[in-house]
């Protein structure tokens, strides 16, 4: 079977909802808990259901993107594996840039269909989840699909945000509807009686996708040849429900879709709980990150309750609540941090340059003396000077002002942003 299966993973757009992380990289590029990044996540479950065969489709500040897969994803010599980015490119053919998710997998078609595969999975590149891709693609054989799209059941008040499916008592998907309001009637999108019977679904009546489709080779093809197709879920998978067979596979574990500030912001605090909903540790499919050398954290004198710390840190004389700090960040005395995600750093400043920063008025790259933090995400390489007070609040309007944002009710501190020493926002 893996041999016999591409996988694409779809980087996304300009990011435009994880704003400002996405400001200067790729959204798959995202720091997430501490050590990872988001493309992690789906490459890991194409390596441990065995399919390494991989593409990333991305186009906007893919540099750092680049170079993490690059270094992380190595296979040896004696391996067909590969993880490869496809970056959107000017060709003879078209020189714009990707209109939707259809048209990025068009636009890069011509780059794997020398592959030998049959089947093609599609997937999303912001989504937290492990899952064992196999058996998708075990339900997609089996039911001779065209199509086949990984659903998760959810409760009415689950519909929300997400589009719900149509499905009949095989399990064949005859609708879409695209995030249906509160007061919407959508009974009639509810899972047949003898299927949520089968499936066991309680009162999780309703399936909802997962941005998860396996293609068959030919129905790829005449998908995307359809006129006007440019994203899967909008314009290609519900025409295609009425000509083609488009069946569902229900997925059973743990699934976030973390594409918004506030969804990303819970979804890393979400591991800090000592039985967390995701574990990014599995025996029998870890998630794989690049590999670094880097010392162990140092913790002196400081108070730390569920948090996750990454390594290289140093945390001195901090009181630490609820937070997931990054690799190499710095702490300094007298910091009181709540509800926080710390990126932390891409280098650490030496003592000369830190000496620099103090003659020169400029704080070093961390958390300064005595500055308090609460419902806050600090990008990479970000300064906090000493006795800064930074919180977010859910009834305040967004905002934002020089080096950070307030959005969902979390002041976000953009990627190597300098926020003087006393700042209160």
């Amino acid at each position: 079977m893996p041999e016999r299966v591409v996988t694409v993973i779809l980087g996304g757009g300009r990011g435009s909802r994880l704003y400002p992380l996405t400001a200067q990289r790729a959204k798959p590029a995202v720091p997430l808990a501490g050590k990872y990044r988001l493309i992690d996540i789906p490459v890991s479950n194409a390596i441990n259901s065995g399919f390494r065969m991989v593409y990333v489709l991305t186009q906007f500040n893919s540099a750092s993107l680049n170079r993490h897969v690059s270094r992380s994803y190595q296979f040896d010599i004696f391996s067909q594996g590969f993880v490869e980015i496809l970056a959107a490119e000017q060709t003879d053919a078209s020189g714009d840039w990707y209109q939707g998710t259809a048209d990025a997998v068009r636009k890069q078609l011509h780059h794997f269909d020398c592959d030998p595969y049959e089947t093609v999975l599609i997937l999303s590149g912001d989504h937290l989840y492990r899952m064992d891709y196999r058996a998708m693609v075990q339900r997609h054989e089996q039911a001779q699909a065209d199509v086949t799209l990984s659903t998760i059941a959810v409760d009415r008040a689950g519909c929300m945000g997400l589009g719900i499916l149509k499905v009949d008592a095989e399990g064949r998907i005859r609708g879409f509807r695209e995030k249906p309001g509160p007061e919407e009637d959508i009974e009639q999108y509810a899972v047949p009686d003898e299927l949520a019977a089968r499936w066991g679904l309680g009162q999780r009546r309703f399936l909802a996708s997962m941005g998860v489709y396996a293609f068959s080779r030919e129905a790829l093809r005449l998908g995307l040849d359809l006129e006007h197709a440019i994203d899967f879920g909008r314009d290609i998978l519900p025409a295609m429900v009425h000509s083609r067979r488009v069946v569902a596979h229900r997925f059973e574990g743990y699934w976030e879709d973390i594409g918004t500030i506030d969804a990303f912001f819970e979804a890393n605090l979400a591991l800090c709980v000592e039985d967390p909903p995701f574990r990014f540790w599995d025996d029998r499919s870890p998630i794989y990150t690049g590999r670094r050398f880097l010392p162990a954290s140092k913790i002196i004198q400081a108070s730390v309750e569920r948090c996750m710390i990454s390594e290289g840190c140093i945390v001195h004389g901090a009181t630490l609540e609820r937070c997931v700090i990054g690799l190499r960040a710095r702490i300094q005395p007298g910091v009181q941090a709540k509800d926080a995600v710390i990126m932390g750093a891409d280098y650490y400043e030496e003592d000369a340059r830190r000496a620099a920063n103090a003659r020169e008025g400029r704080p070093d790259v961390g958390l300064g003396r005595g500055s308090v933090l609460e419902r806050v995400i600090v990008d990479k390489n970000a300064r906090i000077g000493a006795g800064c007070v930074l919180r977010g609040n859910p009834d305040r309007p967004d905002s934002r002002g020089p080096g950070w944002v307030h959005c969902d009710g979390i002041v976000v501190v953009e990627k190597n942003a300098i926020i003087p020493a006393g700042t209160v926002i």
